[in-house]
């Protein structure tokens, strides 16, 4: 059973791919996790097009009756407190979570708009390579905070 599945367009470049598998294996001593990879649609005629189109990509790798969490720049700025309290609460609820990242045009908006929440990393713009890497970190570090850990060195 996983609880975590991190959904995301494209393949990692090596040096994100290994960052990230480094925080999926941390994370993964805490929660289950599992990372889902939808292709990205580079010939899709525009950025519109191509948004929508991996939009339905993402859309089929997420697991029936999961929340999802939409990773957009419109969305809310969680610390990793909050990022914590919330996970915590949907791990006690039995609720398993799918966290979406778009690719390198960002998220369809109606995926995002149907996200039961929208979570932002902030108004900077991010690689979305480098956006996994920083949701994964932010997953591994909201969970030594829930397991009362020191790498969480924030209040």
């Amino acid at each position: 059973m996983t609880f975590l599945h991190v959904v995301a367009v494209g393949k990692l470049r090596p040096c994100f791919r290994e960052a990230a598998d480094d925080y999926l294996a941390r994370l993964s001593r805490y929660l289950p996790v599992a990372e889902r990879e939808a292709k990205e649609a580079g010939r899709a005629g525009n950025d519109a097009a191509q948004r929508r189109e991996e939009g339905k990509r993402l859309t089929v790798l997420v697991p029936p009756g999961c929340l999802v969490v939409a990773l957009t720049r419109g969305g809310e700025a969680w610390s990793s407190a909050e990022l914590a309290r919330r996970l915590g609460r949907w791990r006690d609820e039995g609720r398993d979570v799918a966290l979406l990242i778009g690719g390198s045009t960002g998220l369809d908006d109606g995926l995002a708009a149907a996200a039961g929440h929208r979570w932002s990393l902030g108004a900077l713009t991010l690689p979305h390579e480098l956006a996994r890497v920083v949701v994964l970190e932010q997953c591994y570090r909201a969970a030594t905070i829930l397991a009362g850990q020191k790498y969480h060195k924030g209040k």
